[in-house]
C-alpha cells in the first residue's frame, strides 16, 4: 500500500508540474513583421544595399550585406520571446563583442520609452552559423511592442521569432518618424558598441523618436562617387555624414566638392549635416597619426567652411573632443564603446536636434 501510495504521490507531482511547464515555442518567420532601417528597398530582406542595381566601391560589397541599423518591430502578448537566426561562419572581429556582430538586442516601449529587455547571444564555436536563443521570459500579461535590432557586423540569411504557442504575434507600424540617413565610417557602423542598438544612430532614433538609417561602413566612408550616387537616390528629410574618419586630409580635398555636388542634384535643399571626426586617442604618443589626424580635421573644415559660404543648407558639428580627456572611451583607441557614444551623443545631439527643428523635423 505505501509502494502504491508513494507512486500515487508521485503521478500527481508530475501532473501537476506539466501542468506549470511552459507553453510550447511557436515560431515566424521576421518577413512577416515590420522590417525597418533601409534606404531602399532589397532583394535580400535583410541585406542594406541591394548591390545588383547599384554600383558600390568593391571593398564594400560585403558590408551591403550587412543588417547593420535594420531592426524588426511587432507586437505581442507572448510571457515569452525567442529567436532562431542564422549569420555568416566567420568570427567575431578583434573589438567587437559576438553579440553586438552577430546577436540580437530587444527592447519593449514602456511609458512612451523604449527600454532594453534582453539580448539573442550567438553561438561562437567556430563552427556554427545557426542560433537559438531566449531573449526575454516571465514577461506580465497583456500586449507588448517590440523593437528587435539585428546584427551590427555580419549578414543575416535567415529569422524567426519564437512567442508562446497560443500568444499572438502581428507586424506594427514604424514608430519612429521622419527619415534622415547616416552614411559614414566604422563609427556609425557601430564596431565597438556594446549591443546592436546601442549604435550611436540607434540611440539617436530611440532618444528623439527619429527614424534613422544607417549607412556605415568600416573603414571604407571615403567620400567614393559611388556612395553620393546612392545617397542621390534615397529619400531623406536630412542627411548626417561622418566622412572624415577615414579618408586623408589630400582625399577630402580632392573629393568633398564632387561628392557635395552629386547630393546636391538630387537633394537642392536638403539639410547636409557634417560631423567632424573623433580626436582618436592612437595619436597620443605616434607624431605620425598625430600628423595625419590633424591634417585631415583640418581640412575637414576648411572645405566644410568654404562650402557653407555658398550652401545655406550645409552644417558642421564640431563641439570639440567628443569622447572625453581621461582616455577611458574606446576599445582600441579609435571607436568609442558605449560610454564613447553616450559622450559623444552628449556633445553633438544638442546641435544636431536645433538644425533638425528648423526643417520641421523633430
Amino acid at each position: 500500500m505505501k509502494r502504491i501510495h508513494l507512486l500515487m504521490l508521485l503521478g500527481s507531482a508530475l501532473f501537476a508540474a506539466a501542468s506549470h511547464a511552459a507553453p510550447p515555442i511557436r515560431y515566424v518567420d521576421a518577413t512577416t513583421l515590420t522590417i525597418i532601417g533601409k534606404a531602399l528597398p532589397t532583394e535580400l530582406p535583410y541585406n542594406r544595399i541591394d548591390t545588383a542595381r547599384f554600383r558600390v566601391p568593391a571593398k564594400t560589397v560585403g558590408f551591403c550585406y550587412h543588417s547593420t541599423g535594420l531592426a524588426v518591430v511587432f507586437r505581442t502578448d507572448s510571457r515569452t520571446i525567442c529567436a532562431r537566426w542564422e549569420t555568416s561562419g566567420k568570427n567575431p572581429g578583434a573589438n567587437m563583442t559576438a553579440i553586438a556582430q552577430k546577436g540580437l538586442d530587444l527592447y519593449i516601449r514602456r511609458g512612451g520609452e523604449w527600454v532594453f529587455a534582453g539580448v539573442g547571444t550567438p553561438k561562437i564555436d567556430g563552427r556554427n552559423d545557426r542560433h537559438e536563443a531566449t531573449l526575454v521570459s516571465t514577461l506580465e500579461e497583456g500586449e507588448k511592442e517590440c523593437l528587435l535590432y539585428l546584427p551590427l557586423y555580419d549578414q543575416l540569411k535567415r529569422l524567426e521569432i519564437g512567442v508562446d504557442g497560443q500568444s499572438d504575434i502581428a507586424p506594427m507600424e514604424n514608430p519612429f518618424r521622419h527619415r534622415i540617413v547616416i552614411h559614414g565610417s566604422s563609427i556609425t557602423h557601430g564596431i565597438a558598441a556594446g549591443r546592436a542598438g546601442m549604435c550611436y544612430s540607434s540611440r539617436l532614433g530611440r532618444d528623439l523618436g527619429l527614424y534613422f538609417i544607417n549607412l556605415g561602413f568600416s573603414g571604407q566612408c571615403t567620400m567614393q562617387p559611388e556612395f553620393a550616387s546612392y545617397l542621390a537616390h534615397v529619400e531623406a528629410d536630412a542627411f548626417i555624414l561622418d566622412c572624415f574618419s577615414n579618408p586623408s586630409a589630400k582625399t577630402i580635398d580632392e573629393r568633398f566638392d564632387a561628392f557635395v555636388d552629386t547630393i546636391r542634384k538630387a537633394h537642392p535643399t536638403t539639410p547636409l549635416i557634417f560631423l567632424q571626426t573623433i580626436r582618436r586617442e592612437t595619436r597620443n604618443f605616434s607624431t605620425r597619426i598625430e600628423k595625419f589626424e590633424s591634417d585631415k580635421m583640418a581640412a575637414a573644415e576648411a572645405r566644410i567652411r568654404e562650402r557653407m559660404k555658398t550652401d545655406k543648407h550645409i552644417y558642421f558639428v564640431a563641439p570639440g573632443d567628443l569622447l572625453g580627456g581621461d582616455h577611458i572611451a574606446t576599445t582600441d583607441g579609435i571607436h568609442p564603446t558605449d560610454l564613447g557614444f553616450t559622450r559623444m551623443l552628449e556633445r553633438i545631439e544638442p546641435p544636431i536636434r536645433k538644425i533638425l527643428k528648423k526643417y520641421g523635423i523633430r
